[in-house]
């Protein structure tokens, strides 16, 4: 079936490549990410699964990528996605650092925006960083990469892998080694959504990343030489994560906000307060926080328009390949609804590590 023409190559990651793509049919402009499955085994599979089921239980929204058709191909699948040109984390690299304050408003705002319409949706991410912001050309802002996500459960009884989230964006608990998730899976599994947040609001106001860990315990130094040493006091929980005790550390007070982020207002560091809390269960939900008068101070968040133009690195985006269209075509070979009916498939136990 001739319903793809391939522009170029956008991007890849560890199990996917993506290419920017013209559909033919109607000259639309879209981002294609075929998963390779090499080995079923290695959990591609459900992870490709639970992205698209994440998306499907989305309805469209203005701050979350949408999905567009996706088809078999080969032994992979192919997800098409509306095309961004690029991501936060680029544009705070090629902006003017440290992105004004209105700037840093209008990011946050957006994003707030879409986490809480992700977790009224019943999804968690579990893997937002300034990397799965996409941006367009018009500074549309869209949160993306579902591969992580998952679909709240009513029975708040799973266990899931303490290794989601990229680190520098991986919630304390996580690296304590929390796993399962039964004070309401509803709400806890959003509180490291929550955190990831507030490390997007300090990168984004610090032009860098707030806890840039190279290894989980250097991770965890990274937080706790600026948050202090975690105490049953002011942390009762901590003591029933099973990393608890295996990791040990010099007592350290915390640091001021105000000394990391010198030149941060103070609504702007009282706010991004609420987000890195070691409780999880006190830290600010994103619909409280997008109403927080740290938006409705001067100055307001930045209109799109003056918000900084996106970049790809290496310069503009690929030119189209100029040989023969069928050699990039994809063919629908058949429909995926007897795989996403099947709840083993969506909701698997993933092993430590």
């Amino acid at each position: 079936m001739d319903q793809y023409y391939i522009l170029g190559r956008i991007g890849e990651g560890a199990h996917c490549i993506i290419f920017k793509a013209k559909y033919v049919e109607t000259g639309d402009i879209v981002a294609l990410k075929k998963v390779a499955l090499r080995r079923l085994e290695d959990g591609i599979l459900n992870q490709a699964l639970r992205e698209i089921k994440a998306l499907q239980e989305i309805e469209d929204n203005q701050f979350v990528v949408q999905l567009k058709p996706v088809f078999p191909h080969g032994a992979g699948f192919v997800l098409a996605f509306e095309f961004m040109l690029s991501d936060l984390a680029e544009v705070v690299c090629h902006a003017q650092r440290p992105l004004a304050p209105a700037q840093v408003k209008s990011y946050l705002q957006m994003l707030l925006k879409g986490v809480a319409f992700c977790h009224a949706n019943n999804i968690v991410h579990r893997d937002l960083k300034t990397a799965n912001l996409l941006i367009n050309a018009s500074d549309q802002f869209k949160i993306a990469d579902f591969g992580l996500a998952r679909v709240f459960s009513p029975d708040g009884s799973r266990l899931y892998t303490h290794q989601v989230a990229t680190r520098w964006y991986r919630a304390p608990e996580l690296l304590y080694g929390a796993r399962q998730y039964d004070q309401g899976v509803d709400l806890y599994l959003g509180f490291c959504d929550l955190w990831a947040v507030g490390c997007i609001m300090g990168e984004l106001l610090n032009g860098s990343p707030l806890f840039p860990g190279e290894n989980d315990i250097e991770q965890l130094c990274c937080v706790l030489h600026i948050l202090g040493t975690p105490s049953p006091q002011v942390w009762p929980e901590i003591t029933e994560l099973p990393d608890y005790n295996k990791i040990s550390f010099k007592e350290q007070a915390p640091v001021p906000l105000e000394e990391v982020l010198s030149d941060a207002s103070l609504q702007a560091l009282d706010l991004l307060a609420q987000f890195l809390l070691y409780p999880p269960c006190q830290r600010i939900a994103a619909s409280q926080a997008f109403l927080y008068q740290y938006f409705f101070t001067a100055p307001l968040p930045a209109h799109p328009s003056e918000l900084p133009i996106p970049q790809r690195p290496g310069g503009p985006a690929p030119m189209a390949h100029q040989g023969p269209p069928h050699v990039h075509d994809f063919h629908v070979d058949r429909p995926l609804e007897e795989l996403l009916l099947d709840p083993e498939l969506i909701w698997p136990f993933i092993p430590e590590g």
